[in-house]
């Protein structure tokens, strides 16, 4: 449709915005190490399917590796979290 610019939102860039407001971070890496799955279990076409998260937030503190990692992926939200075969994950307080 002309005059109308539909935004892409790449399944990285949905981390990132997500776990930002969500933990507002001070530090947020987020790595799509897909091309180094080329061939493997879950590979998709394209990239997008295996991720490295680094993140650190003063909201993980008093939380346990589990919590942690609980927390992050409830604040990815499941619609997100089915569309990634591998999520690696790096909290720290």
């Amino acid at each position: 449709m002309k005059g109308h610019e539909v935004e892409i939102v790449t399944r990285g860039e949905k981390i990132r915005a997500r776990l930002e407001a969500a933990f507002a971070p001070r530090q947020l890496e987020v790595v799509d190490e897909s091309e180094g799955h080329r061939g493997h279990s879950g590979y998709q076409e394209g990239g997008e399917s295996h991720f490295r998260v680094e993140i650190a937030s003063a909201r993980f503190e008093g939380m346990d590796r589990i919590a942690r990692h609980r927390a992050v992926h409830a604040a990815l939200g499941r619609d997100l979290v089915v569309e990634i075969h591998a999520l690696a994950l790096k909290i720290s307080a």
